[in-house]
């Protein structure tokens, strides 16, 4: 009897029946003789169009184009297990790549996976870059803003684009955003006939014709007054639109640590204003994420434009008033308020919804609402922290220290 947890021998029943075999653009020539026999032999091998042209005479079984939505796609190869089903895929399916998505569904154990240099790869060889050093994005069906967090001076980013028009797309981000003296790399259908590789200034690259299989290789170049993202919290309060409702820099700052963010979780950013503490949380690791519930419709329209050109598009914006804009929305393990904390059955319903263990942070400045959240430290406990900021300003002909108003914070750890 085979021991709990170990691999199934290969001629098990249902062990390893899905194949996922990675193809460059040289086709099927390019392929080690197993991954061929993988796809031969296989009853039903599904693709795009484009995989399935590469394997050309390889398919001998049922061939299928990928359905769209892909989920459909993922239910009928599920639909299959226990036959043999090959899956044909762009280089490494596992890098921004369908075998990821399977492998969510499939165990290990029922697989065989047989990766080609992905189109990363082989745009850091053509480049000369190590692989190890530059920033793999992929913005294929997602917004070209998901590279803005990236660009510091001296960076060399890799963008995965979704057609002819991407790098273009780039260029333009790049220009407007004071990158414009960045030198790009356009690289073409690499591994193949049609290879072709470019470079250029990003502010004077763009107009050609690309091939809509395609990469931008960036190597990120600041003019004066381009704006760079630090990667520490408490950005300055200026890449912020708003109306006076933000929460100040240095508040900031110590708010973002009072949360701790963790990788892969979801905060509610409550009464969000200019939505700060939500975009600098979501800045700080891409696996995070974060809902934005502001009840003004220009300041909701404000935390998306902020959001976007500060490069987390993804921050989710819910217009609606707490506590009733609450309803519904995915458990949160943490929670910000930093407006509205005063209003009536808005602090309850966030500690109610808080996950075990989840951190709650409490920002007031006024007196009524300081009150409360006393009230709230002496039944529940938590931390009380009164944070005072001055910033030295002129007083007539000399220099003296202004005052921000006081906040007061509450923090608490759930049980």
């Amino acid at each position: 009897m085979a021991n709990p947890g170990s691999i199934a021998p290969d001629h098990a029943p249902g062990a390893r029946w899905l194949s996922i075999v990675g193809i460059g653009e040289d086709g099927a020539t390019g392929l080690s003789p197993t991954a061929q026999a993988l796809i031969s032999e296989a009853e039903i091998v599904f693709g795009g169009r484009r995989h399935l042209a590469l394997a050309g005479d390889l398919v001998r079984g049922q061939a299928f184009n990928w359905p769209s939505p892909l989920n459909d796609g993922i239910a009928a190869v599920l639909a299959l297990r226990g036959r043999r089903v090959c899956v044909v895929a762009s280089g490494d399916p596992f890098f921004y790549g369908v075998g990821a998505t399977l492998a969510r569904h499939v165990p290990a154990a029922e697989m065989r996976v047989m990766p080609a240099p992905s189109a990363f790869s082989l745009a850091a060889a053509r480049l000369g870059w190590a692989l190890q050093d530059v920033v793999c994005l992929s913005v294929h069906g997602r917004a070209v803003e998901l590279i803005r967090p990236h660009l510091h001076p001296g960076r060399q980013i890799l963008v995965l684009t979704s057609d002819g028009e991407g790098p273009a797309a780039v260029a333009r981000l790049l220009d407007r955003d004071g990158f414009g003296a960045s030198k790009m790399h356009v690289l073409e259908a690499l591994g193949g006939g049609r290879e072709r590789v470019r470079s250029g200034c990003a502010a004077d690259l763009g107009s050609e014709e690309v091939d809509a299989l395609n990469l931008v290789g960036i190597e990120v170049v600041a003019e004066e007054g381009a704006r760079i993202v630090p990667l520490t919290p408490g950005l300055p309060d200026d890449c912020f639109e708003n109306d006076g409702q933000l929460t100040k820099r240095d508040i900031r700052a110590v708010t973002l640590a009072a949360l701790a963010p963790r990788r892969g979780e979801l905060l509610w950013d409550i009464g969000a204003g200019a939505g700060s503490v939500a975009i600098e949380w979501m800045l700080a690791d891409p696996s995070l994420r974060a809902v934005a519930v502001e009840e003004r419709t220009v300041r909701a329209a404000r935390v998306r434009s902020n959001a976007w050109s500060l490069g987390v598009p993804g921050l989710e914006v819910v217009e609606g008033r707490a506590p009733a804009a609450l309803a519904g929305l995915p458990i949160p393990d943490a929670i910000f308020i930093g407006g509205g904390a005063g209003d009536e059955g808005v602090l309850d319903s966030a500690i109610a919804a808080l996950r075990p263990e989840g951190r709650l942070v409490v920002n007031a400045v006024t007196l009524e609402t300081e009150a409360l959240l006393l009230a709230k430290q002496a039944t529940l406990g938590g931390e009380l922290v009164r944070i005072a900021v001055s910033h030295a300003a002129p007083v007539g002909t000399v220099t003296g220290w202004r005052p921000s108003m006081p906040v007061t914070q509450w923090r608490w750890v759930k049980p």
